[in-house]
């Protein structure tokens, strides 16, 4: 848990009452690898946290999964539609390693948002950090050539390309595995 804590404390600073709240708030989950965090289909009811291991968000479509994210160490994960929405997921979570997570429930979660304002605060950056995720995503997934994307893999986040098949590297930048291949040729 105290790695939880610190990744908080570089978010925002909680005071010891609401840094006692979410201890209490919080389940220690550990899972093998291959397991699913999160089923399609099913409403996502957790946030995590992901003290160790690696994982991805991936969706089916047409009898292929398409990797469209990946989470390591010190990454809050969840399905974050389904999380805030209620609805069912449209996508999967699945370990990738052996992880250690905690797991908040979103009921606790909005109980703590309702008693202490910092960390709804705390959460507010969380979600804001996701959502510069996602945009930097889409302008590479619509704006740059493979090999761009890439580049940029192995400048921004090198231990992708250590950790993860590159089956799901070549899905999550959207080429086939042989253009990949070819462009790892290149460099």
């Amino acid at each position: 848990m105290q790695q939880l804590f610190e990744q908080i404390g570089n978010y925002h600073r909680l005071s010891p009452e609401a840094a006692e709240a979410v201890s209490l708030g919080f389940e220690r989950i550990t899972l093998p690898k291959n397991e699913c965090l999160v089923t399609e289909g099913k409403v996502c009811r957790h946030l995590y946290f992901l003290e160790k291991g690696a994982l991805r968000g991936y969706y089916q479509e047409d009898g292929k999964e398409i990797t469209h994210w990946f989470g390591f160490e010190n990454d809050f994960v969840t399905s974050f539609h389904s999380f805030i929405t209620g609805q069912p997921s449209v996508e999967n979570i699945q370990l990738l390693e052996g992880s250690i997570l905690w797991g908040i429930a979103k009921e606790r979660l909005n109980e703590l948002l309702n008693q202490y304002h910092e960390i709804e605060r705390l959460v507010r950056i969380a979600y804001e950090k996701y959502y510069i995720r996602l945009e930097e995503r889409f302008v590479n997934a619509h704006f740059k050539t493979a090999t761009d994307r890439y580049e940029d893999l192995l400048e921004h986040a090198p231990h992708i390309v250590e950790r993860v098949p590159l089956g799901y590297i070549a899905s999550y930048l959207g080429i086939s595995p042989e253009t990949l291949s070819r462009v790892r040729g290149r460099l």
